[in-house]
């Protein structure tokens, strides 16, 4: 299980390259300070301090299993980071949530304990969405929920029109959508394409959509999901702005109420109930027709390996009190509706919440950006597809030879 330091360096060192260290200090206890009859946890939650319902909700798993959880909260950005380090000093805690591609790194350089070596049962967790915690076969992270994409609908202009959502089936029936905005005077549709793992993140429903695999970014399938994308921006049905926008001003743009259409996330349910206009969704079309396959975010709870393998014992009750299907909804209200990961959590939330059932069926066909055994390739693979991605937009290559470029790219990065 332990691997040399040497090649835990060398992952740091790649994670370093993909990320900035934020700013935002760390709320909460060190490790060392915390090790003595505490139980250590750390996650990306700053904007949650110790007075806050997700505090709360982890320190009574911590009651509930015996112990005191002394919870330090750093930026996404800082937290992996963090973890490597940590892990090489020997000093990891009990339990860090991280964001769900980072698993495989954290795996791979052999920093964390896999589910079956302390007897966490996994096969609760629907497939899909636990494979990104999967590498060599191996569970090394179990997710608290789920988020994923889909369309974001302004209802106003679809009607004024003449467009009607349930219509929306396939690429065919999206274009002509699209195109009926446009003869309408208005905006058809706005996304992310900037060259971060953002602009993947959004592209990558299209491209699985069509077919296409992360081992072969320059496949027919592949191409022509690109193409979909330069064909907006040619048509005028999608503005230039996309190229450099990030979800977040994707969403802005949305909002003005300009556009009919803005591919986005669960998390902003709340802002979109809260929009100057009725708004809905739909499920991103695959090419062919159902629902394309969207890539999860969220964040998976790992077990750091642990000198003191007796604390594993304790640590299992901390993550099985985490994942009931009552934690698992208690979760999902608290961060702006994360989906559920089990069946048992999914049906529980909808009991609450019916108006998430579109959210719950993109969930259940989203895919993890790792899966396939990707580990720690995908960062190395998704920059090749983003700055593909990035050039067709932008009329430096066509579709085909912008993706020709990403997987050499790729290929080179990943040494296969």
């Amino acid at each position: 299980m332990n691997r040399t330091s040497a090649k835990a360096a060398v992952v740091g060192t790649a994670v370093l390259a993909l990320t900035a260290c934020a700013s935002t200090p760390p709320q909460g206890a060190t490790t060392a300070e915390a090790k003595g009859g505490a139980y250590t946890w750390w996650d990306p939650y700053p904007q949650h301090d110790a007075g806050s319902a997700w505090a709360k909700r982890v320190g009574a798993c911590g009651q509930q299993a015996g112990v005191t959880i002394q919870r330090t909260a750093y930026d996404t950005t800082a937290l992996t980071n963090q973890a490597l380090l940590a892990g090489q000093e020997g000093n990891a805690p009990d339990v860090i949530l991280l964001d769900n591609p980072a698993v495989s790194t954290l795996a791979d350089a052999g920093m964390l304990t896999a589910m079956s070596d302390f007897g966490l049962e996994v096969n609760r967790f629907d497939k899909n969405l636990i494979a990104a915690g999967e590498l060599d076969g191996k569970t090394y992270g179990i997710p608290i929920g789920a988020n994923t994409l889909a369309l974001y609908y302004n209802k106003k202009i679809l009607d004024a029109a003449g467009v009607d959502p349930e219509t929306i089936k396939d690429w065919a029936s999206l274009n002509a959508a699209l195109k009926k905005v446009k003869e309408a005077g208005k905006k058809p549709i706005t996304f992310a394409a900037i060259g971060t793992e953002e602009g993947s993140f959004q592209f990558l429903p299209w491209f699985w959509g069509a077919g296409a695999q992360l081992t072969q970014l320059d496949s027919p399938q592949a191409v022509e999901a690109l193409q979909l994308w330069s064909s907006w921006l040619k048509d005028g049905l999608a503005p230039n702005s996309v190229i450099s926008n990030s979800q977040n001003t994707t969403w802005e743009e949305f909002l003005t109420g300009e556009f009919a259409f803005a591919e986005n996330g669960t998390w902003q349910i709340n802002s979109a109930a809260k929009a100057g206009f009725p708004t809905g969704i739909v499920q991103i079309p695959a090419k062919a027709g159902g629902t394309a396959p969207t890539p999860t975010g969220g964040e998976f709870i790992t077990v750091p390996v642990q000198k003191d393998t007796k604390r594993y014992d304790v640590t299992k009750k901390i993550l099985e009190c985490m994942t009931t299907p009552e934690g698992l909804v208690e979760t999902g209200t608290t961060f702006a509706y994360y989906i559920p990961s089990t069946a048992d959590g999914q049906q529980a939330i909808l009991a609450k919440e019916p108006s998430l059932k579109p959210w719950v069926t993109a969930v259940q066909s989203a895919k993890g950006r790792t899966s396939d055994n990707l580990g720690t390739k995908y960062p190395k693979i998704s920059e090749a597809l983003w700055t593909g991605v990035q050039k067709a937009l932008s009329g430096a290559a066509s579709p085909a030879d912008a993706l020709k470029e990403a997987q050499a790219q790729a290929k080179q990065a990943t040494g296969n």
